[in-house]
């Protein structure tokens, strides 16, 4: 089966489906265990309707996550091809995703965050300071929650600077619900992604869009679930 013709967001629905159908019998038992760890395959994602901070908490981290690993390991497998399950047995590549999969996550967590906080103003005309309390509060859970893992290097502790120094600067505002706000992740998949630098220099415009792409079903699915107001009255 040929991923390679569509772009990397196009090709990984359908690289999930053959994955779990066919990877297993390409590479060892325990590189497919590991495979699976990585990918994240069948991952739940949040549904529930968002009308506290632990629903909101639920969502933005499910769906950061989401789209951060859809389109790290799409873009991997286009530029990799059919040699795209033997990256999992080389040891510093591993170290690589791992590195670019916490950064990317990031990065996911600061776009989603603050186009959530947009969508609070749009619908409540609360005050800014409030709303900035609030996706503050979901920041702090989410970065407690991660910590602070060997396997993402250094320089995780400057993403979660960079992520709560723009949450704290937000004028929500200014802002219009659309794409603009995502502007942190489709930078960082391009940074972080471990492509050769030969190679990815070719790359920067369709990687940054396909991010980009990859938020429209998320901002439906935000506005669909969204209790704003009660969002605003929750503890």
């Amino acid at each position: 089966m040929d991923f390679g013709k569509n772009s990397p967001l196009e090709s990984f629905s359908a690289f999930q489906i053959w994955a779990k159908r066919n990877i297993h019998l390409l590479i060892s038992r325990d590189t497919w265990i590991t495979f699976c760890e990585y990918i994240g395959l069948g991952r739940p994602v949040s549904n529930q309707p968002i009308a506290s901070l632990t629903e909101l908490k639920a969502f933005v981290a499910s769906r950061s996550s989401h789209v951060a690993q859809s389109t790290l390991y799409g873009y991997l497998k286009t530029r990799a091809g059919t040699r795209f399950p033997s990256l999992f047995e080389n040891k510093d590549m591993l170290a690589s995703i791992n590195l670019a999969k916490w950064h990317v996550y990031v990065a996911c967590i600061s776009d989603l965050t603050a186009y959530m906080g947009v969508l609070m103003y749009l619908r409540t005309g609360a005050d800014n300071s409030r709303i900035v309390e609030l996706m503050n509060e979901v920041v702090e859970q989410i970065i407690e929650e991660i910590g602070m893992p060997e396997e993402a290097g250094h320089d995780l502790g400057e993403s979660f600077q960079a992520l709560t120094i723009r949450i704290n600067n937000m004028d929500f505002s200014i802002h219009e619900d659309s794409e603009v706000i995502f502007s942190v992740s489709p930078g960082a998949l391009y940074q972080w992604a471990p492509i050769a630098e030969n190679l990815k220099r070719f790359d920067k415009e369709p990687v940054e869009n396909s991010v980009r792409f990859k938020w429209k079903d998320v901002r439906d699915k935000a506005r669909s679930l969204l209790d704003a107001e009660a969002l605003l009255c929750s503890d």
